[in-house]
């Protein structure tokens, strides 16, 4: 979807609609979620600071985020997708991975179906899609951007070489900042470059990741469009207004913790209670932004957000840091997810 949260507040509010808009709460502990495209020409970007984005756009207008809303229009947008196939990934609640091999529809060819389903999407929610259309999922994921906004870019087979040669590496899957100085220690700037390394020079300097480097030059991905993603996390967090001591964080805690137990039923009642949490994590990040995780899996899982809260409260003790440290931001999340019996059946092994 084309700048999704914000496009859902141009859309229900006319007042809005070519104006430089950001899905975020004012003030400086706050990030973008969304940025209008007429925002984004002064450079705003989500995941920026509020802050940051009204400096760089004074007369930007900041719509507080409504989750509630966006989840809706996802899943209408979600319906649309399964006319044509069910073979549906979501990534988010703005995004997804289609297997169109073959189709529902009977449309004659993965072009034909993005088409359909953008025709779809505007008629049906007047908002925008941009869609990848391409021979596995990271060369469409590169797609989905190529024609932004409103638009749709096509690498059929016989194009991948052409087209990934002169990308820089950096647009490749898991190449970030780190790894581009590396490769670029070796001369390597664009995907053409690294095409030009032996599989076995690049295992010998980046050991498994070196032969993913290698695939990925390559255009060759295996990965197949999986429906059912397992959960592997639900956890709620906040940011506070003030930092805090590490004392100062339990009010917080049992707070995040009823939060994300609540989300965690609500996953165990879709997938008829099927895979359970063993983990609990906290999550802390310090007033010059460093991130801490403290875990535990104990004996028992934990079955209520009382339970939930006291062992995330007892894992501040494992906290090694100087006691006027102050954190800005906490987290509660229960992770560890396996299947009921097999749980069942290591309890009953050991009681």
């Amino acid at each position: 979807m084309d700048a999704f949260y914000a496009s859902v507040e141009q859309r229900d509010d006319p007042s809005l609609r070519g104006r430089p808009v950001a899905v975020a709460w004012r003030g400086a502990r706050s990030v973008v979620c969304a940025a209008s495209y007429e925002a984004r020409v002064f450079g705003v970007r989500s995941a920026m600071p509020a802050i940051r984005a009204e400096r760089l756009c004074p007369q930007l207008v900041f719509v507080p985020p409504d989750f509630v809303r966006y989840k809706a229009v996802s899943r209408q947008i979600r319906e649309i997708f399964a006319r044509h196939t069910e073979l549906i990934e979501p990534l988010s609640l703005d995004e997804a991975y289609l297997d169109v091999t073959s189709t529902l529809s009977g449309l004659p060819s993965a072009t034909a179906t993005a088409e359909a389903i953008r025709a779809a999407i505007r008629e049906e929610t007047q908002l925008t899609a941009s869609a990848g259309v391409a021979p596995n999922k990271f060369l469409a994921k590169i797609a989905s951007d190529w024609n932004k906004p409103d638009g749709q870019y096509v690498i059929r087979p016989h194009q991948v070489e052409a087209f990934l040669t002169p990308l820089p590496v950096g647009r490749l899957p898991g190449v970030g900042k780190v790894m581009e100085a590396k490769l670029a220690v070796l001369g390597i700037a664009t995907v053409g470059e690294l095409r030009t390394f032996a599989l076995t020079e690049l295992e010998q300097r980046f050991g498994r990741w070196g032969r993913r480097l290698y695939e990925l030059a390559r255009g060759i991905d295996d990965h197949a469009v999986q429906p059912e993603r397992p959960t592997l996390q639900i956890s709620a967090e906040d940011t506070f207004e003030h930092d805090l001591l590490l004392d100062e964080l339990e009010p917080h805690i049992r707070r995040l913790a009823e939060k994300a137990w609540t989300g965690y039923q609500r996953e165990l009642d879709a997938k008829d209670r099927s895979r359970v949490a063993r983990t609990i994590v906290l999550k802390l990040k310090t007033s010059d932004f460093h991130t801490l995780t403290r875990s535990l899996t104990p004996a028992q899982r934990p079955l209520s957000a009382n339970e939930l809260a006291d062992i995330a409260c007892a894992l501040r003790e494992r906290v090694e840091r100087p006691a006027d440290s102050r954190y800005r931001l906490v987290g509660v999340g229960l992770a560890g997810f396996v299947e009921q019996d097999s749980y069942q059946a290591q309890t009953d092994l050991f009681a």
